[in-house]
C-alpha cells in the first residue's frame, strides 16, 4: 500500500515535532523550510525555552495556561523518546525584584493568586524571605529581600531539542529539503496529501493578522555563576529573565518588544539585559559573551495560538508567540488528532481551534 503523504512547511520547532510524530505514524513526510538544517532564522533557534505556565499566568489567557501545564506533563514523555539527550531541568523558577520594584513583585504576587482560584490542584506558588531564597540559590548573596518560588516550573535546552527532533524524524524516514521555501500555492488542489503550514512569520499571506513580536537575547559563558533554575528579574519597562543551560551557559533575554524589527540587538538592549544579569550575580562581569541574537515571534491579535483548518488538506499551526517551548506539546497532540482524525477535542478543549479570515492560497 501506498503511505498516506504529509507536506510539512517549516523545519522550525512546529515542524520537527509534527515531522516525527507523523513519521512514527507511518505517513510519508517531506518537509520544506527556506533556510539551513540549523534553522538559524526560526524563533525556536532564539528562545530560551523556558516552560513557565503559572510565571507567564500573570500576563496571559486561561487557555494558554492550561495548555502551558498540560505541556510541562508532556516534555518528559517526548524527551524520553528521543535517541540523543536533550538538557531537561523541572527545578521550579524564581521572581525576584529590587527594593525599589517591590510594587512590581506585590502585583505578581496577586495575579498569581487570582489564578490560582482557576487552577488550584495544578498551582503551586510561595512567596519566600530572603532566608529560604538564598537556599534556593545560595549564590544570590542576600541581593533580594523576597521573592517567589514557582516549584514545579522547568525549562529544555532548545538547539539540542531541534538537533534530537530533526536526527530522530530522519531516522523515521522524512525528508528535510533546505533552502527550499514552499508556498501553499506551489502545491495543486487536486492532491490527496495533506499540508501542515508551520512556518510563523512565512505565513503572513495566508494568515493576514500575522505579526512579529521581537525578542532579544544574549548567550554568556560565565562559569563563576552556579544557578540552578530559571530566574525573572521583573523590570520597569519589561521582565528580564536568566536561564542557566548546561555548561555555565546562561539565556539572557526580554521577552517582549512590539517590533518587527529583525536587526541586530541594540546597544540600548544590551546593556540592559548585561546590568540586570550582573546585579542578579556579579560573576555575570567576568562572563564571556557568545552571542547576541534578535529574533520576531509570530503572533496573532490576542497573542494566542490558533490551528486553522482551511479546507480538507490544509492545516496552519500559528501564533505561539513568546510561548512557544511552553505549549507546543499541546499543539503537537491536537494537531495530530486533527491529521488522523479530521477533529480535536484537544483543540476544542484549549480553545485554539479557530476560523481565522485568511487570504486566499491560489
Amino acid at each position: 500500500m501506498t503511505k498516506k503523504q504529509v507536506i510539512i512547511l517549516g523545519a522550525g520547532l512546529m515542524g520537527r515535532l509534527i515531522a516525527l510524530a507523523c513519521a512514527k505514524e507511518g505517513f510519508r513526510v517531506s518537509v520544506y523550510d527556506q533556510g539551513g538544517s540549523e534553522v538559524k532564522d526560526s524563533a525556536a533557534y532564539t528562545a530560551a525555552a523556558m516552560l513557565a505556565p503559572l510565571a507567564e499566568s500573570v500576563a496571559t489567557e486561561n487557555n494558554i495556561i492550561e495548555m502551558g501545564l498540560y505541556s510541562l506533563n508532556r516534555w518528559p514523555e517526548l524527551i524520553k523518546g528521543l535517541s540523543k539527550p536533550v538538557f531537561f531541568q523541572q527545578n521550579g523558577s524564581l521572581i525576584v525584584w529590587h527594593a525599589q520594584d517591590q510594587s512590581l513583585g506585590k502585583h505578581f504576587y496577586s495575579q498569581l493568586n487570582k489564578t490560582q482560584k482557576i487552577f488550584p490542584a495544578q498551582f503551586q506558588h510561595e512567596k519566600i524571605t530572603h532566608e529560604k531564597l538564598n537556599l534556593l540559590e545560595n549564590q544570590l548573596d542576600h541581593r533580594f529581600r523576597e521573592a517567589l518560588y514557582l516549584p514545579h516550573e522547568g525549562q529544555l535546552d532548545n538547539r539540542e531539542l531541534l538537533d534530537a527532533l530533526l536526527i530522530d524524524a530522519q531516522l523515521y524516514g522524512a525528508q528535510f529539503y533546505w533552502y527550499s521555501p514552499r508556498e501553499l500555492s506551489d502545491f495543486p488542489e487536486s492532491s490527496h496529501f495533506k499540508i501542515i503550514d508551520c512556518r510563523g512569520l512565512g505565513s503572513k499571506q495566508s494568515i493576514t493578522p500575522l505579526r512579529g513580536v521581537r525578542g532579544e537575547v544574549i548567550r554568556v559563558y560565565a562559569p563563576e555563576v552556579k544557578l540552578q533554575r530559571p530566574i525573572r528579574l521583573l523590570h520597569p519597562r519589561y521582565p528580564i529573565y536568566i536561564a542557566p543551560k548546561d555548561n555555565d551557559v546562561y539565556v539572557i533575554g526580554a521577552t517582549e518588544i512590539e517590533s518587527e524589527d529583525m536587526s541586530e540587538v541594540s546597544v540600548r538592549s544590551a546593556l540592559e539585559l548585561l546590568s540586570a544579569a550582573y546585579s542578579l550575580h556579579s560573576g555575570f562581569a567576568e562572563g564571556r559573551i557568545l552571542e547576541m541574537n534578535a529574533q520576531c515571534r509570530p503572533s496573532l491579535p490576542n497573542n494566542a495560538p490558533i490551528i486553522l483548518k482551511t479546507n480538507e488538506r490544509i492545516i496552519s499551526i500559528n501564533g505561539l508567540y513568546r510561548h512557544g517551548f511552553m505549549i507546543s506539546p499541546a499543539l503537537l497532540d491536537a494537531a495530530m488528532e486533527m491529521i488522523l482524525t479530521d477533529q480535536s477535542n484537544l483543540a476544542q478543549q484549549f480553545s485554539i481551534e479557530s476560523s481565522l479570515p485568511h487570504a486566499s492560497n491560489h
